[in-house]
């Protein structure tokens, strides 16, 4: 196991539920962990839509979003935590009490059905209702992008602005690019990253780093620690 201490971020490498038990403080849990789409899913079905004459397009594009996913996702050991996000939930609903849905909008409306999903579900614990955020960012950066699954920072901001407040222990043990981590660190939270494969592992370091690097607005509210205080 490796462990990365920057700013208010503890990164973990490691398998998540070794390491779940020896945990400290957690207030709330945002994450996007692996679906288990992959272990019934032919991908020249789902990557083109409705429309039969782009089937099978983006074939390779669907393949990697799904390697390595090909075990169903038991979401039991996160549900014990008060507030928990997890994104992907409609792959694993049958595992999950009643809750709060949330749905990520990723396309324009006249580019429904035109590749995989229009939108993504995720599932809020608590609460009964459905909440929409519409954020197009991925499309356009493509190029950008460290994971095959990562999500926009914008997403994920506003999932941790929905269960949590300034100076909480923010966990993602599916942590992939660091992402939440990222926006953790833009608000002013606590984070706590586990991630299993090294390369990403490294990709989060580097980008949460990188997120320490620039001004951030909660630092002119937050009372600056005297030298000794360092040290409690």
């Amino acid at each position: 196991m490796r462990e990365e201490i920057i700013g208010d971020a503890r990164l973990i490498l490691g398998d998540c539920l070794e390491i779940l038990p020896t945990l400290g403080k957690v207030d709330a849990v945002v994450t996007d962990p692996p679906y288990g789409m992959g272990n019934d899913v032919d991908s020249s079905r789902f990557s083109g839509g409705s429309d039969p004459a782009r089937r099978g397009q983006g074939g390779g594009r669907f393949r990697e979003m799904i390697e390595g996913d090909d075990r169903p996702f038991d979401p039991a050991p996160l549900l014990q935590f008060d507030r928990v996000i997890m994104w992907g939930a409609n792959h694993y609903a049958s595992r999950l009490p009643v809750g709060t849905t949330l749905v990520w909008i990723k396309r324009n409306d006249e580019a429904y059905g035109t590749f995989l999903s229009d939108a993504e579900i995720g599932y809020q614990k608590g609460g009964c209702g459905v909440y929409c955020f519409r954020d197009l960012s991925m499309k356009s950066d493509e190029r950008d992008r460290k994971h095959p699954n990562q999500k926009p920072l914008p997403l994920m901001q506003w999932c941790i602005e929905r269960v949590s407040d300034p100076g909480d222990v923010i966990l993602d043990p599916f942590m992939g690019s660091g992402t939440t981590g990222v926006a953790c660190a833009n608000l002013g939270r606590k984070f706590i990253g586990i991630e299993i494969e090294p390369r990403y592992f490294d990709i989060a370091c580097r980008r949460i780093a990188d997120a320490y690097k620039q001004p951030r607005l909660f630092d002119d509210e937050k009372p600056q620690p005297k030298p000794q205080e360092l040290l409690l």
